[in-house]
């Protein structure tokens, strides 16, 4: 059948199986928003209040189900109001459709009207771009954009249509969904050498990130994990894949993660590195991370290898093929006086904070969060003291229970997010927690939120500071507070009626739980003003560069 470029792009996402999008309108793509409203019945469209939101949406809708996310923006201002949500998605490695419109093609390179080159600004945060410069192009490059987004290492994928191409008409045939691949021939030579390493081994650790989420490994992992009596931590990225609960999860690791995880890690004779890549956040001191121990990273993507941490050995291919292979030739060993020294660790020098009833202090609150909201709830975070907080003390069992952003560490990431969940997973509760520094970034998306009644419950956690950067100039530049004070006048309660939702202001637990338990029982967006106090810490820390040496415990 012929039909018009716009029209070839709603049958192409219908085709791959896209039920909801995220966008705003504009002059360049006002023919593919024309073809998307003839087919509103089979395609959904959130319009949200910035493009921004909207790539964050998109985002959020991937993180929760697991498909590939799409997002629509206009060209000029509207194509680089996504940048920030390109980049989001990019560094964490999350499967995302971009659709831009451009000015038409013999208009381009004459500085026209919202013209940007939106190819060369999003290059270094994309896994690909393609401007399509022919209609007979357009359908097979949506496609090959979908297959390309969700395959291997997932990631963002921008495709620029020129105006005139979604007017122009060509011949479209369907095609079947593209089928994604993440699978590499796994070096059985390799998975064997490593299965040696961990049978022989007194003292192993592994140490997972997201590519365990990304590969769908989850029970794999906690099969391997429970078979080998072999301790893990985690990175921010994997929360949720180990239960908080399990006897050998050392919990998060890194700058702030647990000191009897960095102990054991320090004390390893080997380290088995799964789907993560020796971020800064975690290997903050790269000379002295493991350095007692036999390093073996595992990734799909080998750009990764030995990139950040140099490994002894290295098996390229996806975890889940990875870890399946490595079943078949571990051996059940007996690690109890390894266990036994992390548990004594956990108890002599693990970090625990003090409450205080009168006040609410954050673990305090992050944990009656956690047992409140129940087992399916999805918890979506901005960046900062509270997503350190809350990935310290909520307990999760499921992964895809916890978005942030960690890779780009993008303030005003949570109520886009957190709208993409809630879209893509509407029978699950989603909880936004944020910092006043964040949501002031992003609260103008609770419009969205009204408009389209979706039921998310916003956490503020208001100091009235830039609580982290704060925390680095009480420690390090001798309480100089340059400019992280904000003191803002802001009425929550009143600024969410105005919006139409739902506000509360709590100073203490039982006034939170109060508040929380009504917000968890309405089907409509909700905000909860806590009080916390400036001088709250996110503790432990390792200051930037150093090790577990160097480790802060106390105020």
């Amino acid at each position: 059948m012929r039909l018009t470029g716009a029209e070839i792009v709603t049958e192409v996402l219908m085709e791959q199986g896209v039920d909801t999008v995220f966008g705003y309108p504009g002059g360049t793509v006002i023919n593919i928003y024309d073809a998307l409203y003839a087919k509103r019945n089979e395609i959904k469209h959130i319009l949200t209040a910035h493009e921004q939101g909207a790539a964050h949406a998109a985002d959020g809708y991937a993180r929760a189900t697991g498909k590939t996310g799409v997002v629509i923006a206009t060209s000029g201002p509207g194509a680089t109001n996504l940048v920030t949500g390109i980049a989001t998605a990019y560094l964490d490695s999350i499967p995302m459709v971009a659709i831009t419109g451009n000015v038409a093609m013999d208009l381009i390179g004459s500085d026209s009207f919202q013209e940007v080159y939106i190819m060369g600004v999003t290059s270094p945060i994309t896994k690909h771009n393609f401007m399509v410069k022919d209609i007979a192009d357009l359908a097979d490059t949506l496609r090959e954009a979908f297959r390309i987004a969700s395959s291997g290492r997932p990631g963002p994928v921008l495709v620029d249509i020129p105006k005139n191409l979604t007017v122009d008409t060509y011949e479209f045939t369907k095609k079947e969904p593209v089928v994604s691949t993440r699978h590499l021939p796994v070096d059985e030579e390799k998975v064997k050498e490593l299965a040696r390493l961990l049978n022989e081994s007194k003292r192993p650790v592994l140490y997972f990130g997201g590519g365990v989420i990304a590969s769908e490994a989850s029970r794999e992992l906690r099969e391997f994990v429970s078979y080998c009596s072999l301790p893990a931590c985690h990175t921010l990225m994997a929360t949720g894949v180990l239960s908080s609960e399990d006897p050998l999860s050392l919990g998060m690791v890194g700058m702030h993660g647990r000191v009897s995880s960095a102990q054991a890690i320090q004390e390893a004779d080997l380290l088995i590195a799964l789907g993560t890549r020796f971020s800064d956040r975690v290997a903050t001191n790269k000379k002295k991370f493991a350095n007692n121990a036999t390093i073996v990273q595992i990734d799909i993507d080998d750009s990764e290898i030995d990139k950040n941490v140099k490994s002894s050995s290295s098996i390229v291919g996806d975890v889940k093929e990875v870890l399946s292979c490595l079943m078949k030739y571990v051996t059940k060993v007996d690690r109890t006086p390894w266990l036994d020294a992390i548990e004594k660790w956990r108890e002599e020098i693990d970090y625990h904070p003090q409450d205080d009833p009168t006040i609410i202090k954050p673990h305090r609150l992050i944990q009656t969060i956690s047992d409140m909201a129940g087992e399916d709830a999805i918890v979506v975070t901005d960046v900062g003291q509270h997503q350190m907080w809350t990935a310290q003390y909520y307990k999760r069992t499921e992964p895809r229970s916890f978005i942030t952003s960690g890779g780009l560490g993008t303030m005003g990431f949570s109520y886009g997010a957190a709208m993409g969940a809630k879209v893509g997973r509407p029978d699950r509760k989603v909880v936004q927690i944020t910092g006043d520094g964040c949501f002031h970034m992003n609260l103008n998306e609770m419009c969205t939120a009204v408009t389209y009644n979706i039921p998310i419950i916003t956490i503020v956690m208001n100091n009235n500071v830039l609580g982290m950067v704060r925390q680095w100039q009480d420690l390090f530049f001798d309480k100089r507070y340059a400019y992280t004070t904000l003191e803002r006048k802001t009425d929550y309660v009143k600024l969410a009626e105005a919006f139409g939702a739902t506000g509360y202001r709590a100073t203490t637990i039982e006034e939170f739980r109060a508040a929380f338990a009504q917000a968890l029982e309405k089907n409509a967006p909700c905000v909860i003003e806590c009080l916390i106090d400036r001088n709250e810490k996110v503790l432990p820390m390792i200051p930037a560069g150093g090790s577990l040496d160097d480790i802060i415990v106390g105020n």
